[in-house]
């Protein structure tokens, strides 16, 4: 960690930017509400990027931050990484778009084949959202049936179905025993939420009776192996096996939604955490940094997508989808993302929870950490968080987050609000350490919060 930098964005402050407010201005003249995404953070402005090398983002302003952010964890291997930065000049010289294949394609389902356990076969798409969708319905049509259940506060993409529940709250989330579904906007069908049923995540007997209940209707199960909005909570062993008991018991696909999990080991998190999927959708990290979805899976069951004879049984297309440019920088970028690769960044992801758990025993805060691997996410709460439900903000939480979150920026580093953190390849121990430094930094600083 270069700590001149970080010394100069201390000095300088956070909420002082004078270029990024200027933009906000203007950008509300065009946009609904400033941005074109609901996730840009604001504060009270959004922090407008001029650019990124490695780990650190430079705003228009000229400050530094160490990104914990990477893009909603997308840029595993940093900012202008040089061998995709050197793959897509090549790329973009010979063409950006084609309507027929390339070798590239078909060299990253090689990769993802070859890599992935249960990924007999692979389907390029454009985002992580198109790869849930097309899974559900690639769950339907090989079952005949409608139905899918998926776990409360979850986050799946921007399809309804999955959408059920996203954002559900105490005020409407129902029984502890049998969630309810709940619309994530106005208007949202009704018939939507009937086809949906929610369960509660490491709930094993929840899971057992309700799958058993549902199963002459349910296509699918999906979840996430460790959900990022739903708490980034580790899954109980018995909790996965229940899942897949209960699917195959009663003939009932499991996808694992790994569109951001995949970046928990070399074979991804199913593999991590003894889960055996029937599909798997992924995204982020196998695009290097460029927009890109698939679906993998069982052969049998991928065969819907199969238009050799004719029509197929889940036609699926798209005038990007496997487009050259996100081919070759995630061929490269998987290319380089090796047992060393990983193994480095669980040795980060290790020293920085483990000292930010340090950091909350030393004072006896109400406070905890979660996550894995390269990942993790500080909830303002004493107890170890097992949901949604118990990792849900109240008001008084998510005032501390955002004190939080507004600490580290004005200490040079970006902490994603309510999300996963990620951890960069190009990332050293002394940033882990420096991470550790600035929580240590903001329980000394508010100790009438979280001092003894």
């Amino acid at each position: 960690m270069n700590q001149e930098i970080a010394g100069s964005n201390i000095s300088r402050g956070f909420l002082s930017a004078g270029r990024s407010n200027d933009n906000f201005v203007r950008a509300q003249k065009v946009f609904p509400d400033g941005t074109s995404r609901v996730t840009i953070e604001r504060d009270p402005t959004p922090l407008y990027i001029e650019r990124g090398m490695g780990s650190y983002l430079f705003d228009v302003d000229g400050r530094s931050f160490l990104d914990l952010n990477c893009n909603f964890t997308t840029l595993i291997h940093g900012h202008a990484f040089g061998p995709v930065v050197e793959a897509l000049t090549h790329q973009l010289q010979r063409g950006t778009c084609f309507a027929n294949p390339t070798e590239r394609e078909v060299e990253l389902g090689e990769l993802l084949c070859g890599r992935i356990p249960q990924v007999e076969r692979v389907r390029f798409v454009n985002t992580g959202t198109e790869a849930v969708l097309f899974a559900i319905k690639a769950a339907r049509a090989f079952t005949g049936r409608p139905k899918i259940a998926k776990l409360e506060g979850a986050y799946h993409g921007a399809y309804d179905w999955v959408e059920v529940s996203q954002a559900a709250t105490p005020d409407n989330w129902g029984d502890a025993i049998e969630p309810k579904s709940t619309g994530f906007y106005r208007g949202m069908p009704a018939s939507v939420l009937d086809e949906v049923v929610v369960l509660r995540f490491n709930d094993v007997e929840g899971v057992r009776r309700l799958i058993s209940s549902n199963a002459h209707d349910l296509a699918t199960i999906i979840l996430d192996p460790m959900p990022s909005r739903g708490g980034l909570v580790a899954p109980k062993p018995e909790f996965m096996a229940a899942v897949q008991e209960s699917a195959r018991k009663n003939g009932i696909l499991v996808i694992a939604d790994e569109v951001l999990n995949l970046r928990q080991s070399f074979e991804g998190a199913s593999a991590r955490y003894g889960l055996v999927p029937d599909l798997i959708t992924m995204g982020k990290i196998i695009g290097g940094g460029l927009p890109i979805g698939a679906i993998g899976g069982r052969e049998d069951v991928m065969k819907v997508f199969d238009a050799s004879a004719g029509r197929p049984l889940l036609p699926q297309g798209g005038t990007f989808s496997a487009n050259p440019l996100s081919m070759t920088a995630g061929l490269a970028a998987m290319r380089h993302l090796d047992q060393a690769a990983f193994a480095h960044l669980e040795i980060l992801g290790d020293i920085v929870r483990d000292g930010i758990c340090r950091a909350i025993s030393a004072r006896d805060a109400p406070l905890c950490v979660t996550g894995a691997a390269s990942l993790f996410r500080i909830h303002p709460k004493a107890q170890t968080p097992n949901d949604y439900r118990e990792a849900y903000l109240t008001p008084a939480g998510a005032g501390r987050m955002k004190e939080l979150v507004r600490f580290f920026a004005e200490n040079g580093i970006l902490l994603p609000y309510g999300a996963a953190a990620s951890i960069s390849t190009p990332m050293t121990r002394a940033d882990a350490e420096f991470i550790v430094e600035v929580f240590a930094g903001f329980l000394e600083s508010h100790q009438d919060i979280f001092g003894r």
